[in-house]
């Protein structure tokens, strides 16, 4: 089938026009646009939640992992009328009295919408509208400067949870895609002022504690060998990747959420290295280990669509040559579930 297809599918009762399925966006593997597609609607159930009323920052590769790549902030004009949008006053240096229309993804529709415009990567900030910068959670985003990395990073997770714990936190851990950690647990009452001003004091406090391995600044020069301790992303003008997204690496990589088992357990980077069909085995396998960060305010996410029935299936060989054939698995694939109904509607 020609890259250039467009292919029609009826998403949860919205029609989409799906363009350039053929389309290779990660040489290194061959992973197509068809299974980034793929991949986001069956892990939606999990990734929603996580997202809905967010709004969300695309990072755009239309051209590939390998091309050109830029941040998309200012959601594109040319969008249906039902795709959910909000218009927020700047808060950065430069776009101060001014304001951003973001795209608000809160459902399947708008989430393939999204990945059909090369938007492999998602990023939110750390707060749900309405409640403007005043986060739900507190992050904190462990980059290892060479030749650290992440199982420096785990060490240095396992000296800050408890230190959280002290103070009545609940973090959990994910990996960041690529080579480092984060960790989140849920807060409220305070804003992303306060926030940052908490996060940064746990940062400062492991820093004094361990000089060698932890540094709080982001000058790289003190960097090399330590692993940097990123509370700034709690400001409420940044975003952080979010849960499941996809990340733009030589291989479809994914920001996945790990128990803390396993970050003890990590010796080698490469036991906590996830592509897009290991992640979906693991959602099917352990659900999301991400739930207990969930607390939607009322109202928030009504209009999502993901069920906690759903159940998640990975892609074996077989499908991903179906899948190859017919440019999208969904309507081929009914042994491996996923959430929400799509159909395919005809191409030309």
């Amino acid at each position: 089938m020609s890259p250039e297809t467009k292919v029609a599918v009826h998403v949860d009762g919205r029609t989409l026009t799906l363009t350039n399925l053929a389309k290779v966006l990660y040489p290194q593997t061959g992973f197509t646009k068809a299974e980034v597609l793929d991949y986001y609607q069956r892990v939606a159930a999990v990734l929603l939640p996580h997202i809905t009323g967010r709004p969300l920052t695309l990072k755009r590769y239309p051209e590939g992992v390998d091309g050109e790549a830029f941040f998309q902030k200012h959601v594109t004009e040319h969008r249906p009328d039902w795709i959910r949008t909000a218009t927020i006053p700047s808060d950065s240096s430069r776009g101060r009295g001014t304001t951003v229309t973001y795209l608000v993804v809160d459902d399947l529709p708008a989430l393939i919408w999204a990945a059909n415009l090369a938007g492999l990567e998602l990023h939110v900030p750390q707060w749900r509208m309405p409640g403007l910068r005043q986060p739900d959670l507190l992050v904190f985003d462990l980059d290892p400067g060479a030749p650290a990395n992440i199982v420096d990073c785990c060490r240095v997770a396992e000296d800050l949870r408890p230190l959280l714990e002290a103070e009545g936190f609940a973090p959990l851990a994910k990996t960041s895609g690529g080579k480092g950690l984060q960790l989140y647990a849920p807060i409220s009452g305070v804003t992303s002022e306060q926030a940052s001003d908490q996060a940064r004091a746990f940062a400062e406090r492991l820093e004094r504690d361990q000089p060698r391995r932890v540094v709080s600044r982001m000058t790289k020069a003190l960097r090399t060998g330590k692993v940097l301790i990123d509370w700034s992303q709690n400001n409420g003008s940044k975003t952080t990747v979010a849960p499941y997204s996809l990340r733009a690496r030589q291989s479809p990589t994914v920001s996945t959420p790990v128990s803390w088992d396993e970050v003890r357990a990590c010796r080698r980077p490469e036991q906590l290295f996830f592509t897009a069909d290991v992640v979906l085995d693991r959602v099917a396998k352990h659900g999301d280990l991400f739930a207990p960060l969930l607390r939607l305010p009322s109202g928030v996410g009504q209009r999502a669509c993901w069920a906690s029935s759903s159940s998640t299936g990975a892609a074996g060989p077989a499908c991903r040559a179906r899948r190859l054939r017919t440019c999208w698995a969904i309507a081929v694939a009914p042994s491996a579930p996923a959430m929400g109904s799509v159909t395919r509607a005809g191409s030309w």
